[in-house]
């Protein structure tokens, strides 16, 4: 029994190591939608980028500080193979969305989830702004709950690139 113990004590011990080294890794979450322009895609088409996905809000001060160092970060890379994805959280309102949208010119992928499907893949995001860096093999790299440090996030997607 005692021998038991601690198997199970080392075993705990290894995982724990293996989750620092590994740190937040985990595999791309299933998730689909429709752009604002109407286009279907799926996450996985993007594999083979490194993808910022950034929940979103305009009625999130936030969100709204963020949204113009995002537009900024995506103008320096846009020569690169990175995407961002700006998803609009479900409570939004769409014609708030368009006009922001519109308002901005923003260079990335955006859709409004309206059923909660692509926040419900990541994990239920409740606090916004949350983004996930991915990296090109399709792994969750980073999460970040409210605004990341521009400079820090700049030079890991491009050292994922």
């Amino acid at each position: 029994m005692k021998r038991l113990g601690w198997t199970l004590l080392v075993l705990v011990i290894a995982g724990g190591i293996g989750y620092l080294l590994l740190g937040q890794q985990r595999d791309i979450p299933q998730a689909s939608w429709t752009t604002l322009q109407g286009k279907k895609q799926q996450l996985v088409d993007l594999k083979g980028n490194v993808i910022l996905v950034n929940f979103w809000a305009t009625t999130c001060t936030g969100c709204m500080a963020e949204m113009p160092k995002l537009v900024s970060l995506q103008d320096k890379l846009k020569t690169l193979p990175y995407k961002t994805l700006a998803v609009a959280m479900s409570y939004d309102d769409r014609a708030r969305i368009d006009h922001y949208v519109a308002r901005t010119a923003l260079p990335f992928i955006v859709t409004h989830d309206t059923t909660d499907q692509i926040s419900s893949a990541f994990g239920d995001i409740q606090l916004t702004p949350t983004s996930f860096l991915i990296d090109k093999e399709g792994r969750i790299v980073q999460r970040y709950v409210g605004e990341p440090d521009m400079k820090m996030l700049e030079a890991k997607i491009r050292s994922l690139i």
